[in-house]
């Protein structure tokens, strides 16, 4: 023991056991220290973060699948637009009621009469043709075919009306709605617009007229005849059939053009 006594050796002990404990003491402070240095920079980022989205935002909320729900903000426009179009109805209605009794003694009331039935501001009925678009059945979607070669489009309807037009049709509605000069159909995703208001398929196309006149237009169409070989392809659906009356209320929205330039053709 080289003339080391038990308690020299205790004595040794005990000075390393304090040394090794001062040394973890030191540690944990420094960790301890390192440990609040962090937590404040972390507090600090979150609270920029914050900020920076609060003056981004400006009042607005920042997850906008909670509010942007596109089919609502269409339901919600229709149903303003719908009512818009009663408050027109009702003003058009006084104001035709008041022309009525200053001009019935003119000689113009008849005429007036005329061009109103001529651009679809009175109600009409009488024999016609029904024809029916819609989209192929989902199950044909399941066979990897274009989604676009699967559904109606714009074109179609506007083919269909325009051959009706073609072949003599006195009035015309899409949807129940009067076709006038005015009307534009337009597509918004799987959706038409009319007058402001959208429809989801089938779309139902009635015209009043001479029924072998307008199926005959119908058959010669070539952009109908187009349509017809999607059906026959992929599924579509194209029903004609023939009415013995029909009744077309008269158009109740807008007549405004907002858009027009002279005809310069031949």
């Amino acid at each position: 023991m080289s003339g080391r006594t038990p308690a020299d050796a205790w004595r040794a002990v005990v000075s390393v056991l304090r040394r090794a404990r001062e040394a973890q003491r030191r540690r944990d402070r420094n960790r301890s220290r390192l440990a609040r240095t962090l937590t404040a920079a972390v507090c600090m980022l979150a609270g920029w973060l914050i900020m920076v989205s609060a003056m981004h935002a400006q009042g607005t909320d920042l997850r906008p699948g909670r509010n942007t729900d596109l089919v609502s903000l269409v339901q919600s426009q229709s149903r303003h637009n719908t009512e818009l179009t009663r408050q027109l109805t009702e003003v058009r209605k006084e104001v035709d009621g008041l022309a009525t009794r200053a001009d019935e003694r003119s000689d113009l009331a008849p005429e007036l009469s005329r061009q109103e039935r001529r651009i679809g501001l009175t109600a009409v009925s009488g024999p016609g043709v029904t024809v029916t678009l819609d989209d192929a059945p989902s199950s044909v979607a399941a066979n990897g075919i274009e989604p676009d070669l699967l559904v109606v489009h714009q074109q179609d309807i506007q083919a269909v009306v325009n051959t009706l037009w073609a072949g003599g049709a006195e009035a015309i509605t899409i949807q129940e709605q009067r076709v006038i000069s005015t009307t534009a159909v337009k597509c918004v995703g799987n959706t038409v617009v009319l007058h402001g208001i959208p429809y989801a398929p089938p779309y139902v196309i009635k015209a009043i007229g001479d029924q072998e006149r307008l199926q005959a237009a119908l058959a010669a169409s070539e952009p109908v005849q187009i349509y017809l070989q999607y059906v026959d392809s992929y599924g579509l659906v194209y029903r004609e059939t023939s009415e013995a009356k029909l009744k077309f209320a008269a158009h109740e929205g807008s007549l405004d053009l907002v858009h027009a330039e002279p005809y310069a053709g031949m």
